[in-house]
């Protein structure tokens, strides 16, 4: 199920690593998340790229370095017109993606021994791990904008995201107490506490999270229940499992004791696009204003 991968891909790594263009080692050099490692040779010019992420995809069209992307990963499908192809995401193969000639690999992790095979095979790789901030996103397209030659860009990008989120939580009304939310990863109730990169947006417009105390809340994903969710009455809930699993705000309701929640009484369900609040590029800020105008913003 594509949970599943979701939550598996999400927690195996969250380390960041990074190399560039020109190495003639290739391989990749391991630093913290919040760490952007230096690329010795960032003045050569990239145009072979190879994306194994859907962030990254999104991330690096939105700096401008498109048109140095010749092929990306089977689940990447944002911007429209991405040079989409058969190389799996979650079980990455060396082999396939030197088949493209890359000089730079983008990858989410590394899955299936992908890193340690590209480093055999002489090609540079940079592994971009889940963020558990907004601010570690920022990092992500400072690294990927050095390694591609477009920091200023990237610089751009990551300023007018901050101005946007920062503008969509200012306009929301202050609530006369915190309300709370909950967010559906898929209908067998798997959440995100405040300790994941979506919950940091949540945090943002000080919403308290129903799945923060929840039993495994310390993975960032627990499995919660119905039970547990009707007795948490959220005031809020977003459900990101709308094209996965077919879930709207009707099939919701018709959840037995749903029809109680505040969030279902007051029509404050947001339908979100799994894709968008499953990923940590620039379409988060988008969400956000999603989330301000539920909430009375702008």
């Amino acid at each position: 199920m594509k949970i599943r991968s979701l939550l598996a891909a999400t927690l195996a790594v969250v380390a960041l690593t990074a190399a560039c263009g020109g190495n003639d080692s290739g391989g990749a050099v391991a630093s913290d998340a919040t760490t952007t490692t230096t690329c010795t040779n960032s003045a050569q010019k990239l145009d072979h790229i190879v994306s194994i992420s859907p962030t990254a995809t999104e991330d690096l069209f939105a700096i401008g370095a498109g048109s140095q992307v010749v092929a990306v990963d089977d689940q990447s499908n944002y911007p429209q017109g991405v040079p989409t192809t058969k190389l799996s995401g979650y079980k990455p193969n060396a082999e396939a993606i030197a088949g493209y000639a890359p000089d730079l690999v983008v990858l989410s992790g590394d899955d299936n021994g992908v890193v340690a095979a590209l480093t055999k095979l002489k090609i540079p790789a940079i592994v971009l791990g889940a963020p558990k901030t907004l601010d570690a996103s920022y990092t992500e397209y400072a690294t990927l904008g050095k390694a591609t030659g477009h920091e200023a860009e990237a610089a751009k990008v990551a300023q007018q995201v901050k101005d946007r989120i920062s503008a969509a939580v200012a306009s929301v009304p202050k609530a006369a107490k915190p309300l709370k939310v909950y967010h559906e990863l898929d209908q067998t109730f798997f959440s995100a506490t405040s300790n994941t990169f979506i919950g940091s947006v949540y945090k943002l417009f000080g919403l308290q999270n129903i799945a923060d105390q929840a039993k495994g809340a310390e993975s960032g994903y627990p499995q919660l229940s119905a039970e547990y969710v009707v007795k948490a009455a959220p005031d809020l809930v977003v459900l990101a499992d709308t094209k996965c699993c077919q879930q709207t705000e009707a099939t919701l309701a018709k959840r037995p004791a749903f029809d109680t929640l505040p969030a279902v009484k007051t029509n404050k369900v947001i339908e979100a696009n799994d894709d968008v609040v499953s990923r940590w590029g620039p379409r988060v800020a988008d969400f956000a204003e999603l989330v301000a105008k539920e909430l009375g913003g702008k």
